[in-house]
């Protein structure tokens, strides 16, 4: 029988014990919660819904989206945008997710499961955490031109 501890277990039974980033080992869990009523001209093709602000040094375990029915062919990105609402990755978490669907977690849809720990600005590419945020939004893949509801759990963790 063999044995595979994680890192996290690795660093705590190390003599004297590692430190593990606290993000990823008992930090704080924040929610990011909302339900956002998509107008008609706010639900076509391209077009982006700006959900929450979340810490460059944060962690998502997971993100829930939910919506009515928006229309037409209404498909949703869920991406990573800058704060100065800079596209970064329009799709990162979920790739043409189909709108009239109950609150389901899209984290992984898209991102590989070992992003799984990665810290938002990671995510996003940098290297080093440029402090600020950075906001998980929905990009309109397909037109869809009827008003509802989109809602959303943003699941995070900070140290």
């Amino acid at each position: 029988m063999s044995v595979l501890d994680s890192t996290l277990v690795t660093n705590y039974e190390a003599s004297p014990p590692a430190m593990n980033d606290v993000a990823n080992l008992h930090g704080v869990m924040r929610v990011a919660q909302s339900t956002v009523d998509v107008v008609a001209s706010a639900s076509d093709d391209n077009d982006v819904i700006h959900l929450a602000p979340i810490p460059s040094n944060a962690t998502v375990p997971d993100i829930f989206i939910g919506s009515d029915t928006l229309g037409g062919s209404a498909t949703l990105n869920v991406g990573i945008y800058t704060s100065a609402g800079v596209v970064v990755d329009e799709d990162l978490f979920a790739t043409t997710v189909a709108d009239a669907a109950a609150l389901a977690d899209v984290r992984h849809e898209a991102s590989d499961i070992n992003t799984v720990g990665k810290k938002m600005y990671e995510l996003a590419g940098a290297s080093v955490d440029p402090g600020g945020y950075y906001y998980i939004s929905v990009t309109m893949a397909a037109a869809g031109g009827t008003q509802g509801d989109l809602s959303f759990i943003i699941h995070y963790v900070v140290s």
